[in-house]
């Protein structure tokens, strides 16, 4: 059984998901009440833990963000676009976190596959983060993840709102969330090919009732 809940921000550090699928494609291919309704009205697969469903603050675009137990076997997601596999590996938040209304979606590729670039990479960034002596209070957290085909780095991270991301951007004024010299580290770290963000307003969450079904 499922259960849809709405304007509840997923758990995103959870011990039963060990693999993530997100996908995202423009709002006019496939609106979100239809990705909701596909698996409302269908059987949950083994090892599915959640799917949480967000639309651009631009009103542009759909994104997806499905927790699994572990990585899926075959093509179940009814996503408007092939979805890309990925799994948590380290998180940020901060103490005493307000409720986040706003969700930044970072997107870095590398020009190969190398698992130790991307974690090195993520480790770069909490290293500017941790030189930072007045974060902008409407962070909340960062979650990042890797991609299984070692080619990409996804961080989830959640603001207060909008407006207080822009405006971390715009104080530093190179377009990071902080002003700290550690942060060229980032910005020249040598084999990425593209960064890039979206923020997101989250449209449904819907959640497993049951057991997940992971093993091991």
């Amino acid at each position: 059984m499922t259960n849809l809940v709405r304007d509840l921000n997923p758990t995103l550090a959870r011990a039963d998901a060990g693999a993530v699928l997100v996908g995202r494609w423009p709002l006019r291919h496939t609106p979100p009440m239809a990705v909701t309704t596909a698996w409302e009205n269908r059987p949950w697969p083994e090892g599915l833990v959640s799917v949480n469903v967000y639309v651009s603050t631009d009103g542009q675009d759909v994104l997806v963000y499905e927790q699994w137990a572990d990585e899926p076997d075959g093509p179940y997601s009814p996503m408007g676009a092939e979805p890309v596999a990925y799994r948590l590996y380290r998180s940020g938040l901060r103490e005493n976190a307000p409720v986040p209304g706003c969700v930044v979606i970072v997107s870095v590729e590398f020009d190969g596959p190398d698992r130790e670039r991307q974690e090195r990479w993520v480790d770069t960034v909490f290293a500017a983060l941790a030189a930072e002596t007045d974060l902008h209070p409407g962070g909340i957290s960062g979650h990042f993840h890797t991609s299984l085909d070692g080619t990409r780095v996804l961080n989830y991270a959640e603001w207060t709102d909008e407006a207080s991301h822009q405006e971390a951007l715009d104080n530093s004024g190179r377009g990071t969330v902080g002003s700290a010299p550690e942060w060229l580290r980032v910005l020249e770290f040598p084999g990425v090919r593209r960064n890039e963000f979206r923020r997101y307003h989250l449209h449904a969450s819907l959640a497993r009732t049951g057991p997940t079904g992971m093993t091991g």
